[in-house]
């Protein structure tokens, strides 16, 4: 690699999402002058909608079951567990580490896949336990026959605040931030891009716009949502721990059960996975998907029964960019384009990771 600067180099970068902005302040952390262009910016994104709990890969909600993929997931969300464990101690980024526990049906042994996972990444977490005891010492329903446990220090990140605060790092950084839509094949348009921008890198981070803009046929929304409740009312005692029910062989896709703290005030409740479809357009009233949520979510932890749904937003919800098989993030072939995209639901635990791998590959094109 040459010791030349990147002073002189510049970046666009497609997509204001938590990658995108990621992937914008890691290319400006290694000299490259960025700009961001996007359709839309936070609130009007997934990002926002994200429960955004850090989860070592394959995740509770996601989809990847591809073995190169998880592979490279692996990496990627042990370096953003070690930069969100930082920026937790800056209140202002709405990261927040918090014990989170993982129940099971079935001792961890009998599942392969669950336990190789816990035994890679107990040691890289803060306040790793395994313990029965955890399933009685959190009031959860004695009906749900739990066998196994474990518990550590997980980032939860607020994503309304880290969305503002990764918007404004980019900002006060000197990032260029226009809201526009690209539309087209970044490929066939990739000359006049640079031309415009002054571009010697394009980074496509436009999730479900990948489709259009990389021609990705293998893309498709999973989608999700969180139910919200009070998590400060007079009527329920505060959660401050995330509670998570891990599906297995024997679990259904819309089995899972997320229950996060977000900021001090709220709850959020999760989860289903459906895929291929496009309308956000579903609530408590109108999808009976989302009901289940709550009676599953209460029924598991029955203190919830007291909770009260937020009148203002009862339910958030978003189309998670996913991707068949794995997540693309590669350099297009013969051209000055950076793909980093197909995040599913693992976004935000994976963004960091990513986007150092991005500025990464940028600089090798750069002087290739």
């Amino acid at each position: 690699m040459s010791n030349f600067s990147t002073k002189h180099s510049q970046a666009l970068v497609i997509g204001a999402g938590v990658n995108g902005l990621t992937s914008a302040l890691c290319l400006e952390k290694e000299g490259f002058k960025v700009t961001v262009v996007a359709e839309d910016f936070a609130p009007n994104i997934t990002s926002v909608v994200a429960g955004a709990l850090w989860e070592y890969p394959p995740a509770v909600c996601g989809h990847h079951r591809n073995e190169k993929s998880i592979a490279r997931s692996k990496e990627w969300c042990i370096t953003s567990y070690n930069i969100f464990a930082e920026l937790a101690s800056n209140s202002e980024t709405g990261v927040r580490m918090r014990p989170v526990v993982f129940f099971f049906k079935r001792p961890i042994e009998d599942n392969d896949r669950e336990y190789n996972k816990m035994l890679e990444f107990s040691t890289k977490v803060q306040g790793f336990e395994r313990n029965s005891h955890l399933i009685q010492d959190n009031d959860i329903n004695a009906n749900e026959e739990l066998k196994d446990a474990y518990t550590f220090l997980a980032p939860i990140v607020d994503t309304d605040m880290y969305m503002d605060w990764l918007l404004k790092q980019a900002e006060n950084s000197g990032i260029n931030i226009i809201q526009r839509k690209i539309s087209g094949s970044l490929l066939e348009q990739e000359k006049d891009l640079k031309a415009e921008f002054g571009a010697d890198v394009i980074v496509n981070c436009s999730g479900l716009g990948s489709i259009e803009l990389a021609l990705d046929d293998t893309m498709y929304p999973l989608r999700g949502a969180l139910v919200r409740v009070l998590n400060n009312s007079t009527t329920m005692a505060p959660v401050l721990k995330s509670y998570c029910m891990s599906f297995d062989d024997s679990t259904s896709n819309q089995d899972m059960i997320y229950i996060i703290p977000r900021g001090d005030d709220m709850l959020l409740l999760g989860g289903i996975v459906e895929s291929d479809e496009w309308s956000t357009d579903i609530g408590l009233n109108n999808h009976q998907p989302v009901r289940n949520i709550l009676e599953r979510c209460i029924d598991f932890l029955p203190i919830l029964e007291d909770a009260n749904i937020d009148n203002a937003e009862p339910v958030r919800v978003g189309l998670r960019p996913s991707r068949k098989e794995n997540i693309r993030l590669e350099a297009e072939p013969n051209s000055s384009i950076i793909h980093n995209y197909g995040h599913g639901g693992s976004g935000v635990t994976l963004s960091w990771g990513c986007a150092i791998e991005v500025a990464s590959l940028a600089k090798t094109k750069y002087y290739s």
